[in-house]
C-alpha cells in the first residue's frame, strides 16, 4: 500500500485538536458513563464486558490486517514499534474487557469509543507499515529504548492499578470504596496515570507525529476524566487522603 502521508497528517492534526476541544467541551463535566453516569440511565445500555471487547477490538484488529497485507520488505524497527501498540489492545481486548465489572455502557458511548479506535488503529498501523523509515538499528536507539521503558512501565502501572480497582468490591456490589495500595496511595487516578506514561512513551519510542497525537489526545481525554474521579473521592468520603493528587503524584 502506498503511503497517503497528508491522510496522515490531516488524521493525526485532526486528533490533537480533538483531544483539546474535549478537553475544553469537558471542563465541567464527564461523558456519562461509570460512576459520572446520571441518575436516570440512557436508554440504550450495553453490557460492560461486550462494550470494552467490541470498543477496543478495531484498534488491534486493524493493524493486524494491515501487517498481513502490506508487501514492504521487512523491517524489525517498525514491527517492534507496531507490536508494542498492539500489545496494550491485546490486554485491553482480551483481558481488562473480560474481567472488569463495570456498569452498563451506553450505546453512544461505545460507538463513539470504537470508532476512534478503528481510526486510530488505522492511523498507528498505515504509518509504522507504509510511511515510517525505521532502520534495522533504530531498535539500539535511545529513543526507542527510552520509550519502551515507559511504556511497559506504564503498562504494569496500568494493569495492577486496574487489578486494585477491580477487588475493591466483592462481585455484585455497588458501593464505591477508596482505592489504597500502588500508585494510589499518590493520586486517585493510578489507572490513569499508568496509560499517560503508557503513550508517552510509546510517542518516545516512535518518534513521529501519529504517535504524538494520540499521546496528547489520551492526556486531554483522561487527565480530566482523574480530576473528576479524585473530585468525585473527596465528597463522597471525608476522610479521604488529603495529599493524594488527581493525576501527578505531588503536582496535580
Amino acid at each position: 500500500m502506498h503511503c497517503y502521508g497528508d491522510l496522515v497528517n490531516y488524521l493525526s492534526c485532526g486528533m490533537i485538536l480533538t483531544g483539546l476541544g474535549h478537553l475544553v467541551h469537558h471542563r465541567k463535566t464527564q461523558p456519562s458513563y461509570g460512576r459520572h453516569m446520571g441518575l436516570s440511565p440512557p436508554p440504550r445500555t450495553i453490557p460492560a464486558r461486550l462494550a470494552w471487547f467490541l470498543q477496543e477490538m478495531p484498534a488491534l484488529l486493524i493493524p493486524l490486517l494491515l501487517m498481513f497485507t502490506s508487501h514492504k520488505p521487512f523491517s524489525m524497527g517498525k514491527y517492534l514499534l507496531l507490536g508494542t501498540f498492539c500489545t496494550h489492545y491485546i490486554q485491553r481486548t482480551f483481558v481488562y474487557s473480560l474481567l472488569t465489572r463495570g456498569r452498563p455502557f451506553p450505546l453512544s458511548v461505545m460507538v463513539a469509543g470504537g470508532f476512534f479506535c478503528s481510526l486510530n488503529g488505522f492511523l498507528q498501523g498505515h504509518y509504522l507499515l507504509h510511511c515510517a523509515q525505521f532502520d534495522d538499528e533504530w531498535s539500539a536507539d535511545y529513543r526507542y529504548k527510552t520509550g519502551l521503558l515507559l511504556f511497559y512501565s506504564g503498562m504494569a502501572i496500568n494493569i495492577h492499578s486496574d487489578y486494585i480497582l477491580r477487588n475493591l468490591r466483592k462481585p455484585g456490589e455497588v458501593v464505591y470504596k477508596i482505592p489504597t495500595g500502588g500508585l494510589f496511595e499518590y493520586v486517585s487516578g493510578a489507572n490513569y496515570l499508568g496509560e499517560t506514561v503508557e503513550w508517552c512513551g510509546y510517542a518516545v519510542a516512535t518518534w513521529s507525529l501519529p504517535a504524538l497525537s494520540f499521546a496528547v489526545f489520551s492526556l486531554c481525554f483522561i487527565g480530566p476524566r482523574a480530576y473528576y474521579h479524585h473530585r468525585f473521592y473527596q465528597e463522597k468520603f471525608k476522610d479521604y487522603p488529603k495529599l493524594r493528587k488527581a493525576l501527578i503524584p505531588f503536582i496535580f
